[in-house]
């Protein structure tokens, strides 16, 4: 998704991002008032003091962020194997009404079912049904219409026998869902016009949540195993627009038309997108290293001409893409950049885009470096969340880095695809001024909760320190690749992604990780260089006890390791007119200072 710190362009103010970032945008539109008036403050003072205000407060979770957040004895017990989802929209009302068939496997008896669904929508019925997607032969112990009670945005249904194996339900409702207040940070439903004043409608629910427009086990954890058709039914004068493939299309009485989407892979619940307007579509395809491609494009009939020059750059993205991160993850479900009334979401296989058609993140370089301006933020921040957030996608949204950082990082990637390393390092520093360090990047467990936005600019700098503490482009692709490929299609905690890291490098990273995901402090490398004897003494200070992430040299490939304590190091003459703070600071996100006098 895209980083909250951009709100200032819309808001007209210089302030940094330490409140406006991730702080409005909640399970609930805004969680408490304490929030809000935090979000206000933050146009009124200076960043450091906004920052202790945070550090300051904390913040009280509710039953309602546990009952969503965590994997409960009402949840647990059943996993997801896929999502059959029918809505049809009310455009005036700004109503829908639908059902969603769940077809699940269970993994032990239960006594209550936890489905989620945000009020004001309202379930009509659940029904069990005796049929099984993969057409297991193994009897049920539940048929017909069920108990249930609906509280806030939890659906409790009554088991009153067992089920075995595998079986299937579906909910009926209806009403009128939470409309967007600034989408995708605010989400919900958006219900708007294009300039020719066509009805255009879309979906943005990252956070919010999927259950905040249709029933759904609303947890990252459980992706459908045989992923989601959505079909929606709208009036024939428009099109609507969902993840995958178009499997069918359906006029019905009354001048509707049902439009059928099929996804074949796993998908995250918040990834799910309706799209309506009136769309056009033009195609194309790329050999890639799944072999063709197919490449799909829905935009407004006015953009199609801006569509077809700045969607050129898809392409080259992908091939970038590509090599750094393996194989695009759902060449069966296509690529597609689909209009939308915001801004942009990553979409699974259906990317939001409504960058305007101009270079940068609406016209801006958020580096700073000139280079953020030669290509689309849009495109290609979105689209690198296939590989991370939507095939690899962690259980707890706390752990969210993992999708932002390495996606943020994928923009210094591209940089250097098209204009060498240079280039991506100049980008890479440039993001560096919207850190906030305000609170740390993990956010706590099982209450649904995202940490710090700089998930995404200092999560991106800290793999930046990692990429250059390696020394090894080769090694690091193959760790980009390896994190794609061994956790292809599922859902991962921090701790087996940084587990994975250090093992592939040979490298224990643990500290590193530690420092930068879980506190505020950037560390500080002091140092007195001996010019004369051509030594260096250094530590480390502000930083974590233990802390040892490996500084190396490039010139020579020579790694400087050490804690709290001082250690004395020869360099040769090469090295020493390395060693300097501007090339220091270039490749690792830390300060330095250099000593008058041996410590």
């Amino acid at each position: 998704m895209i980083s909250k710190t951009i709100q200032k362009l819309f808001l007209g103010t210089g302030i940094r991002n330490s409140v406006q970032r991730r702080l409005c945008r909640t399970s609930d539109s805004y969680r408490n008032v304490r929030s809000v008036i935090l979000c206000s403050f933050s146009l009124l003072f200076m960043q450091q003091h906004v920052s202790a205000q945070l550090l300051q407060n904390k913040e009280v979770y509710t039953m309602e962020d546990t009952l969503r957040g965590s994997l409960n004895a009402n949840r647990d017990w059943w996993d997801v194997l896929r999502y059959e989802i029918e809505v049809k929209p009310d455009i005036e009302k700004k109503e829908i009404e639908g059902k969603v068939k769940i077809y699940f496997k269970t993994k032990r008896n239960a006594k209550r079912m936890q489905v989620d669904l945000q009020q004001p929508l309202i379930v009509d019925s659940v029904k069990f049904s005796s049929g099984t997607y993969s057409f297991n032969k193994s009897p049920f112990g539940v048929f017909g219409n069920a108990k249930f009670f609906q509280k806030n945005s939890v659906v409790n249904i009554q088991i009153s026998a067992s089920i075995y194996e595998e079986t299937s339900l579906t909910i009926y409702y209806h009403g009128k869902p939470k409309e967007a207040v600034r989408a995708p940070w605010d989400g919900g439903l958006t219900w708007s016009k294009d300039k020719k004043g066509n009805a255009w409608v879309s979906t943005s629910c990252q956070g919010l949540g999927a259950s905040v427009w249709w029933p759904c086990k609303d947890h990252q954890s459980d992706e459908p195993d045989n992923g989601v058709s959505l079909t929606m039914i709208v009036p024939d004068t428009l099109i609507a627009v969902g993840n995958g493939l178009l499997k069918g299309k359906k006029n019905l009485p009354n001048n509707f038309i049902a439009y059928t989407w099929e996804t074949k892979n796993p998908i995250n619940t918040y990834d799910v997108a309706m799209n309506i307007g009136k769309y056009v579509n033009f195609k194309d395809t790329i050999m890639g290293e799944g072999g063709k491609l197919n490449l799909d494009y829905w935009v407004l009939d006015s953009n199609l001409n801006k569509a077809k020059e700045q969607f050129k750059q898809v392409k080259p993205m992908l091939h970038c893409f590509e090599y750094w991160f393996g194989k695009y993850p759902f060449y069966e479900d296509s690529y597609k950049l689909v209009d939308a009334p915001f801004l942009g979401m990553e979409h699974q296989s259906a990317v939001a885009y409504g960058n305007k058609y101009a270079n940068g993140y609406l016209g801006r370089d958020l580096s700073g470096s000139g280079w953020g301006l030669k290509w689309d933020f849009i495109i290609i921040h979105e689209s690198g969340h296939e590989w991370f957030g939507n095939n690899i996608t962690t259980k707890d949204i706390a752990d969210m880095w993992v999708h932002e950082g390495f996606t943020n990082y994928s923009e210094t990637l591209y940089t250097q695809w098209l204009y060498g390393e240079e280039a991506g390092n100049d980008y890479c520093v440039g993001i560096r001024k919207n850190i906030s360090n305000n609170i740390p990047i993990i956010g706590p467990y099982g209450v649904n909760k995202e940490g710090s936005g700089d998930m995404y600019y200092k999560a991106a700098n800290m793999i930046h320190n990692i990429r250059h503490s390696i020394n090894n482009d080769v090694l690091f692709r193959k760790i980009l690749r390896g994190l794609n490929s061994t956790f292809y299609h599922k859902t991962v905690t921090t701790q087996q992604v940084e587990n994975y890291i250090s093992t592939t490098t040979g490298i224990n990273f643990s500290k590193t990780f530690d420092q930068y995901l879980r506190t505020i402090q950037i560390p500080e490398l002091e140092y007195y260089a001996d010019s004369v004897a051509s030594k260096i003494t250094y530590r480390w200070v502000n930083s974590i006890d233990g802390f040892d992430m490996p500084l190396t040299i490039p010139v020579s490939n020579k790694k400087l390791t050490t804690a709290t304590a001082f250690k004395t190091t020869q360099l040769t003459a090469t090295e020493m007119a390395w060693f300097n703070k501007k090339n220091i600071e270039r490749n690792y996100f830390i300060k330095t200072k250099q000593l008058p006098s041996l410590p």
